[in-house]
C-alpha cells in the first residue's frame, strides 16, 4: 500500500463558500472523504493536508520525500508565485500531479502560468473536484507502470 500526499494550498479551506459560481459547492472534507474511499479501492492510502501558509507545504512535500510515494498538489494561488514549492517538488522523486478545480486559462491572465507545472507531470484543470480522484488515478497508475530506462 502506497502513500500519496494530496496537499492544498491557500483559500481551499473555504472550498463551498468561496466563489461557489467557480469552485463549486463541494467543501474540502466533501472532497478529502471523496479521496480517501478511492485510494482504499486502488490499494493506496493518503495523506491530506491544507495550508494557507506556504512553508507548511514544503514541509509535507519534505515528508512526502521519505515516506510518500506519489503528490497530487492544488497549490491554489501559490501555483503563480511560488518558486520555494517549484524547488521542494524538484527533490520529490515520485510523481507529481497538479490540480485546479478551475479552468485557469480561462480566468485572469495571471493565473495562466505556474511554476508547479514545471515539475508535475500532469496537470488537471477545469474538471472542478473530480480533478482530485483522477489525479489520485494516475498517480496510482503512474505507481505500478514499469520504469522506463
Amino acid at each position: 500500500m502506497s502513500l500519496i500526499y494530496v496537499l492544498n494550498g491557500p483559500n481551499l479551506n473555504l472550498l463551498g463558500k468561496r466563489q461557489p459560481h467557480i469552485y463549486g459547492h463541494e467543501t474540502l472534507a466533501d472532497v478529502e472523504a471523496d479521496c480517501r474511499k478511492l485510494a482504499l479501492e486502488l490499494g493506496h492510502e493518503i495523506r491530506f493536508h491544507q495550508s494557507n501558509r506556504e512553508y507548511e507545504i514544503i514541509d509535507w512535500i519534505h515528508e512526502a520525500r521519505e515516506d510518500g510515494a506519489g503528490i497530487v498538489i492544488n497549490p491554489a494561488a501559490f501555483t503563480h508565485t511560488s518558486l520555494a514549492i517549484l524547488d521542494a517538488l524538484n527533490t520529490f522523486e515520485g510523481p507529481v500531479i497538479e490540480i485546479h478545480i478551475s479552468n485557469v486559462h480561462k480566468r485572469e491572465s495571471f493565473r495562466h502560468h505556474s511554476f508547479v507545472s514545471h515539475r508535475a507531470d500532469g496537470v488537471l484543470a477545469g474538471l472542478g473536484t473530480e480533478g482530485y480522484q483522477l489525479g489520485i488515478r494516475r498517480v496510482a497508475t503512474m505507481l505500478t507502470a514499469p520504469k522506463k530506462e
